[in-house]
């Protein structure tokens, strides 16, 4: 009686800490969300939203999206977590071509925060470029009714800017890894989940909005919006649980008196191993030209720079055929550096496994690699359809679509992910009270 009692009380701990990884996982983002209203000094915050709003959707609308709205208010979280992103991006390719660095991945926890700390590095000094690029660019704009944006312009302006949205951006990286190590999930996804969903009550109220004014018709677009949210939603938890098993069979072992038969298993392959990384990088990239624009825009020098950057806008010909082409080689390059089919290949071959009808090490190496390179062609078309089947639905027939792929997709992988680790500690805390069971009842 006092055994069960006692099993009782250790799995209420056990639930007890969950619910307070949970309740860190809240306040985290409570307090993301209270910092994206704190402006960066000398920035009208309604010159700054209408400017924004002149934009007409662009990538500065999807960025100010991600960021929660932070942009649009010049917070200093305008910059997000792309910054942190693109470093750990960067140091990952970097790591997986450089020999110094691929030693260090070989060096299990001290080569991971040796990593760790050249990928904050590469924050800094991404976020403090970016921020100079802002704090230039914002000085000469000039919002509906010839308002300016900033209000004293000059160097000073410049260093508060370049140190606020710095300081930012190293806040949310570091609010994230707490979230990471101390929550439950992803921290730097559930930033950028917290940022798309934040915009979502308003866009919801827009969209009823007007619907009652007449300008959705009779009601079919609405019911359009709603048709495509949860189509597109099905299949992507369809393609992100979607995998290639490849079988695995076991040789035979004897171990003194008994005998293991051959065993089967398998070696379970993602369709899209690289999430949502490609998405995010290309947008990324398709930035620069804006903000090489708001440095160089005013001269007469500059003006295929203007033309590249409305070709680039997002919606644009180009715009889609370059986000395309940049997703599908990032989602190759990606799964390349995450996933090594000869380091697979090895271990299978340590552990006594093999694919039937393959030959071990190099034979096995090269089909897996095969099978993983049409996965990965599969995963990158997927990713494009997602991300761009929205965005021709708003430019062709000017449906309301809040969520652009590319932020469903976030969205959606997120709360599949979230999902999964809060399953998997309620599992494993199972398994834990039955395996104290077993112990007392064989006692």
């Amino acid at each position: 009686m006092a055994a069960a009692k006692g099993n009782q009380l250790g799995s209420l701990g056990k639930l007890t800490e969950l619910r307070q990884r949970i309740f860190f996982v809240i306040g985290a983002l409570i307090v993301f969300r209270l910092g994206s209203f704190i402006p960066v000094p000398g920035v009208n915050p309604e010159a700054m939203t209408r400017l924004i709003e002149q934009q007409g959707g662009g990538l500065l609308s999807m960025f100010n999206m991600f960021s929660g709205g932070s942009l649009s208010r010049m917070s200093v979280f305008a910059l997000g977590v792309v910054p942190y992103i693109s470093a750990s991006i960067v140091v990952q390719m970097m790591g997986s071509v450089i020999p110094s660095l691929q030693n260090l991945r070989k060096e299990g926890e001290a080569g991971r925060r040796k990593m760790t700390m050249y990928t904050r590095f590469g924050t800094v000094g991404l976020a403090a470029f970016q921020a100079f690029g802002i704090a230039v660019a914002l000085q000469k704009q000039v919002a509906s009714g010839g308002v300016p944006v900033v209000y004293m312009p000059g160097m000073g302006f410049v260093l508060s800017s370049v140190v606020g949205l710095t300081a930012g951006t190293m806040f949310l990286m570091w609010l994230g890894e707490q979230i990471t190590e101390r929550g439950i999930g992803n921290g730097i996804s559930l930033l950028i989940f917290a940022g798309i969903v934040a915009g979502l009550p308003g866009a919801v109220a827009h969209t009823l909005t007007m619907q009652a004014n007449g300008e959705l018709g009779n009601g079919l677009k609405l019911i359009l919006i709603v048709a495509m949210v949860l189509a597109v939603t099905a299949f992507v938890v369809f393609m992100e649980r979607a995998q290639r098993r490849i079988t695995v069979n076991y040789a035979r072992r004897s171990g003194g008196q008994q005998a293991y038969m051959n065993q089967s298993s398998h070696l379970p392959l993602k369709i899209n191993m690289s999430g949502v990384i490609p998405p995010i990088f290309a947008s990324s990239l398709l930035m620069f030209p804006a903000t090489a624009l708001t440095w160089f825009g005013t001269g007469h020098q500059a003006r295929w720079l203007q033309s590249l950057t409305q070709a680039l806008n997002q919606g644009e010909p180009l715009h889609d055929v370059v986000f395309a082409v940049l997703v599908i080689t990032f989602a190759f390059f990606y799964t390349a550096i995450v996933f090594n089919s000869q380091e697979t290949a090895d271990n299978l071959k340590r552990s006594g496994a093999l694919i039937p009808g393959i030959r071990p090490g190099k034979a096995t190496a090269s089909y897996i690699d095969a099978v993983m390179t049409r996965l990965t062609g599969v995963g990158a078309l997927y990713l494009v359809l997602v991300c761009l089947v929205p965005t021709f639905m708003q430019k062709s027939w000017n449906v309301p679509f809040y969520f652009g792929g590319t932020s469903l997709l976030i969205v959606v992988v997120v709360v599949m992910d979230f999902t999964s680790q809060v399953q998997a500690h309620l599992v494993s805390h199972q398994y834990e009270g039955l395996l104290k069971k077993a112990n007392l009842r064989r006692s």
